[in-house]
């Protein structure tokens, strides 16, 4: 049981990570500063589908640690 859970947290880590370097850059840098940037982008169905798999992601793997969390203790 334990062993599955630790192979079900890589993957789900592994996915996260993946989400989470999928997502565009929402700040300009320093083009911010001179009133440069774009403050309220709005965001596309593209934008909107990868918020909702690194959501999912991230309350699996938080799922996934906290069953590690209980089955180890």
């Amino acid at each position: 049981m334990k062993s599955l859970l630790l192979v079900f947290q890589l993957v789900t880590a592994l996915a996260l990570i993946g989400a989470i370097l999928l997502h565009s850059a929402k700040g300009e840098g320093l083009g911010s500063i001179g009133g440069q940037a774009r403050l309220f982008g709005s965001q596309k169905g593209l934008e909107q589908g990868l918020d909702r798999i690194t959501a999912g992601c991230a309350i699996a793997f938080m799922s996934v640690s906290i069953l590690l969390a209980i089955v180890g203790a």
